[in-house]
């Protein structure tokens, strides 16, 4: 099997730049035929990897976070879009929050996700699909769609450039307490159920967690067919507080404020102020209206880590 490894060298606040060796060296020693490009600029990984796939490359893996890893699957849909269905991606997680990979059972090491990657384990997995905000045309994500306070935390961390991971998450969060807590109004329309309130937070899930840390569905599961939702109704700032601890332990189902359910397809319509929304990390709106998301079952092959 031939390899093309796409880098993002400012992954990881450029953890992954100072990683290429590493994963050379590592990938070599494991008999691992590989290609390895650098991006310089934003969905330049997601035109890599569509010709990746038109140039017959069996698996395309992301040295990166979560959006180089988003913008290389919506390079790979657009090339099966084209008829290239052959590709499959992998992903050898060095960014801040790792989620993606996380969801994708990539838990380990450097060494050992290089070792995973050379296993070539297929495993087939949903995608999503949302439309709206920036995005009317759609764009493809693997882990999940955070609308609210989830967004608006992960805007605030990409705001902080001296550490990485939960740590950066956790601090977003704090502040975002205090700079975005009004709370809109949505109306969200899944399967065949509508629920109407005021809902600090929506995360639709094909993974288990955001924010490095936040398991947000800590059942999720990329091959059901399924999205997990978290809805957050409007609970006080004290509150948020008490609930932010429960999340780090994906503890907060039976809380009060917490719907929890699965759905293939929502509309999410802002009734009341807008929707601040990201996908897999990457900007979907500041200021969106509604937006529209579906699963794709079994949509691609991934190399996974999970059983």
């Amino acid at each position: 099997m031939k390899y093309l490894i796409i880098v993002n060298p400012i992954s990881g606040r450029g953890f992954a730049e100072k990683a290429i060796p590493k994963i050379k060296e590592d990938l070599a020693s494991l008999g691992v035929e590989f290609d390895l490009v650098q991006t310089d600029q934003p969905w330049h990984a997601a035109d890599l990897a569509e010709q990746g796939c038109k140039d017959g490359y069996d698996v395309i893996a992301t040295a990166s976070g979560d959006g180089t890893a988003n913008e290389t699957l919506n390079g790979i849909m657009r090339a099966r879009e084209k008829g290239f269905n052959n590709t499959a991606m992998g992903l050898i997680p060095v960014g801040t929050g790792n989620d993606f990979a996380y969801g994708m059972g990539l838990r380990g090491s450097l060494e050992e996700n290089c070792q995973t990657l050379a296993r070539g384990q297929r495993r087939r997995v949903d995608i999503g699909l949302v439309k709206g905000g920036d995005f009317p045309q759609g764009r493809y994500f693997g882990n999940g769609v955070g609308i609210g306070f989830d967004a608006a935390v992960g805007f605030e961390a990409v705001k902080i450039r001296w550490t990485r991971g939960i740590l950066a998450y956790l601090i977003a969060a704090l502040r975002t307490v205090f700079l975005y807590f009004k709370a809109p109004t949505v109306k969200i329309d899944y399967d065949d159920q509508t629920l109407t309130q005021a809902s600090l937070m929506v995360s639709i899930m094909n993974g288990q967690r955001m924010g490095g840390g936040f398991y947000m569905a800590p059942d999720g599961d990329p091959t059901d067919g399924k999205f997990n939702l978290t809805i957050a109704a409007s609970p006080s700032k004290a509150r948020i507080f008490g609930l932010i601890p429960l999340f780090m332990q994906g503890a907060q189902e039976g809380q009060p404020e917490i719907t929890m359910t699965q759905a293939r397809h929502l509309n999410i319509t802002a009734l009341k102020e807008t929707l601040p929304a990201h996908c897999d990390g990457e900007t979907l709106c500041y200021q969106g209206t509604q937006l529209e998301i579906e699963i794709i079952p079994r949509a691609i092959d991934f190399i996974t880590g999970m059983e």
